[in-house]
């Protein structure tokens, strides 16, 4: 089972990564759920994510205190923006974009109502 868990664990991270240079490819969660991943195989693959000082920080501030950068909440926010706007912009039918008005206004909920680091 171990083995597994280092295998998502590592796919996570190689989607965060990912997330880095793709704006709309969210890179904490991954890190987040590769955290997570390592917790449960690799104690050497955990505790190099948690010192990692790119994500590091995230991570404890989530773990610590369920926290947000406002930064990334603000970035949160203009990509739902960017994305919401792109549907507009495709003329998407209006079923889809009020789903998609519900579920990333759900998200951005969630995300402003953590607190900040």
């Amino acid at each position: 089972m171990r083995v597994v868990w280092v295998f998502l664990g590592l796919v996570s991270v190689g989607l965060g990564v990912l997330g880095v240079a793709l704006p709309l490819v969210p890179t904490v969660p991954f890190m987040l759920l590769a955290a997570f991943c390592f917790a449960r195989s690799s104690e050497r693959l955990h505790n190099w994510l948690l010192s990692h000082p790119r994500f590091g920080p995230a991570i404890d501030d989530w773990n610590t205190r369920g926290a947000i950068n406002p930064r990334v909440k603000r970035l949160s926010t203009l990509s739902v923006a960017a994305v919401f706007g792109l549907s507009l912009v495709m003329g998407l039918r209006p079923t889809i974009l009020v789903i998609q008005a519900v579920v990333l206004g759900c998200v951005l909920l969630f995300v402003w109502s953590r607190p900040n680091y």
